[in-house]
């Protein structure tokens, strides 16, 4: 007998359909389940966990060890420096700050205190003058400036203070990592190093540390 209009010739379609559905609800594929969490709006897949090597400094596929997605903390964080003798009560200031948000300005302060130099915190050209005065022949070894800091100008007076004390002394200046017309700006005028923010943060014990030094201490550890 012929087969007609939808049947299998063979005679056997209607088990081999039966087949079919079982051999899907019971494979390693779980075909009944997924259905159905796609149809609830569920969906799985394989976990991609190569994101975990990225994360904990594994590497990628290119072989490179360590490397960590914009944004993420690093693997392994600089290391705080040892603290500096503890200066006379009388020692004068080399690290002055023109700093007037409290995030930083506390900062900095906690940091100086840490690593036992003493930071002097100024508002104006007229305040610096003022404080260097009291530091004799001595002149700072490191002036911050929040280049956000509307108040100190700092595009104005960086250059004025770059002519004035020449290289005895280091101008670095931090502000947001978005701001890059103001970092070069800061450049032009004579900054020494421009960082954002977060590298600021991060390096700060070694700056205070390496600008706080008074001479004799320097060169004694360079010994």
């Amino acid at each position: 007998m012929n087969a007609g209009p939808g049947h299998s010739s063979s005679g056997g379609g209607k088990h081999r359909r039966r087949r079919g559905r079982r051999a899907q609800r019971h494979s390693g594929g779980g075909g009944t389940h997924r259905v159905r969490q796609e149809h609830q709006g569920i969906f799985t897949a394989p976990m991609d966990h190569s994101y975990r090597a990225n994360l904990n400094g594994g590497g990628d596929n290119n072989g490179n060890k360590g490397l960590r997605r914009p944004g993420f903390a690093a693997a392994y964080p600089l290391a705080e420096p040892e603290p500096l003798p503890a200066p006379p009560v009388d020692a004068a200031s080399r690290v002055f700050a023109f700093v007037e948000d409290l995030f930083f300005l506390t900062k900095i302060q906690d940091t100086g205190r840490k690593m036992n130099v003493k930071v002097e915190f100024v508002r104006t050209e007229k305040d610096l003058a003022e404080r260097l005065k009291n530091n004799g022949e001595e002149k700072p070894s490191l002036i911050i400036f929040d280049l956000n800091n509307a108040n100190a100008k700092p595009l104005t007076l960086i250059p004025k203070l770059k002519s004035k004390l020449k290289k005895g002394t280091s101008i670095i200046g931090f502000l947001s990592h978005v701001q890059g017309d103001l970092k070069q700006k800061a450049h032009e005028v004579g900054c020494d190093m421009v960082l954002p923010r977060s590298a600021f943060s991060q390096n700060l014990p070694q700056l205070l540390r390496r600008h706080g030094a008074s001479e004799d201490s320097s060169a004694a550890e360079s010994r």
